[in-house]
């Protein structure tokens, strides 16, 4: 999750820290007149939440027991949950009011969330199969202890795919974050995984890693230019210094992020939006339209300081540009099966061979190395190397 660039939780709550809090809520729905208890269980009376499927959508006919609801015919309704389960014979358990047991999976989570954020608060997360039935009786057990209870917004995400297939381990299609990260840099991994708005399916594959990668090292390149720019550059950043079109370009970004961001957080929508200053960026520095512009250096200083605005929002902003770039590389390499000194000795050879005007075996020097995912590009101070997306093998 570091390497990721995800924030730590303020609080990381342990169920079993927490009996007294949970059985304390156990006690407050069945004082309401909302649960009842059958031989040590406690149950909740899914009859006396009139609301009871507001999240999911299902109506009560649609909780046919067996069917995500556990058979059991001491219930009063089939869709009826544990809030507290008596303990079995070599099971951990706690003591409680009716008798030794443990808490139901859902009371867990109502009760921890009351305690650190009260009965009302923003955001609840968790995944698209948690609708139903743990969120949906979270809302009931959480309105049952508390009328006032309240969430804002239920921010649901989509499953990760592979091969268009949920990744599970009872498919034995499941591999971890740091195995990931292994072969790809993480903030490739995390590029890729906001490229695709959050409650959506994403399908993991190594041509999207790579393309990811590829993606990223454009964007930190690009950056990293600006950087090795403006250093030589002596410019006082002041609005009314830009450019207008530069301007314009920079406001339309900063618009589309905050549109973007504020409808669902469609992160996917923020980096398309990227498009156009990394353009212009380049444009400004590379092309010789663009080097004759007017206030070019406050231009790429302006759309720079934006871009990297963003990036740090989105958690995608590096420590160092040309750190990244390098353990960017560093992974290809491993990737590749490749060392740095076998692509430096390829580019000697490359060198040779056009200084000796045999370019035909210059042409399959670089032919070789870009189907490998290297490329090759030739500057003034000599010829440089990249990792670079392989060529699609035609079919």
């Amino acid at each position: 999750m570091t390497f990721l660039r995800c924030l730590p939780p303020s609080v990381e709550p342990r169920v079993s820290d927490h009996m007294p809090q949970i059985i304390s809520m156990i006690i407050q729905i069945l004082e309401n007149g909302c649960a009842y208890i059958v031989d040590g269980d406690v149950y909740f009376s899914v009859d006396k939440s009139p609301e009871y499927g507001r999240l999911s959508g299902r109506k009560s006919e649609d909780n046919r027991a067996g069917e995500r609801v556990a058979v059991d015919s001491r219930k009063k309704n089939p869709a009826d949950f544990a809030l507290w389960k008596s303990s079995k014979e070599g099971e951990t358990y706690w003591d409680s009011p009716w008798g030794p047991g443990r808490p139901g999976w859902h009371i867990e989570c109502s009760a921890m969330s009351a305690a650190y954020l009260g009965y009302s608060f923003d955001i609840h997360g968790g995944g698209m199969d948690l609708v139903f039935p743990h969120h949906e009786n979270e809302i009931a057990q959480s309105c049952a202890a508390c009328s006032s209870s309240n969430i804002s917004y239920w921010l649901h995400n989509g499953f990760v795919t592979i091969d268009s297939e949920k990744m599970s381990k009872s498919l034995g299609n499941f591999f971890t974050i740091r195995q990931v990260i292994e072969l790809y840099h993480p903030l490739a991994l995390r590029l890729f995984l906001i490229g695709t708005h959050y409650r959506s399916p994403i399908n993991y594959s190594d041509l999207q890693l790579e393309s990811a990668s590829d993606r990223i090292y454009y964007i930190y390149q690009t950056l990293q230019d600006c950087v090795d720019f403006l250093k030589q550059q002596n410019i006082e950043l002041q609005e009314k210094t830009i450019p207008g079109d530069i301007l314009n370009c920079i406001n339309k970004f900063q618009n589309d992020f905050v549109s973007a961001m504020s409808n669902d957080l469609h992160t996917s929508d923020v980096l398309a939006a990227l498009y156009d200053p990394m353009r212009i960026i380049n444009d400004l520095l590379n092309t010789r339209k663009g080097k004759k512009q007017a206030l070019r250096a406050e231009s790429i200083a302006a759309l720079e300081k934006s871009i990297k605005h963003v990036l740090t929002i989105l958690g995608l902003m590096p420590s160092s540009y040309s750190e990244a770039l390098q353990e960017l590389k560093q992974k290809a390499l491993h990737r590749l099966k490749l060392t740095e000194d076998e692509i430096l000795q390829k580019i000697e050879e490359r060198t040779s061979a056009r200084n000796n005007k045999d370019y035909e075996r210059s042409d399959a020097i670089r032919k070789e190395l870009a189907a490998k995912g290297i490329a090759l590009m030739d500057n003034p101070d000599g010829t440089t190397w990249k990792p670079a997306l392989p060529p699609v093998p035609s079919p």
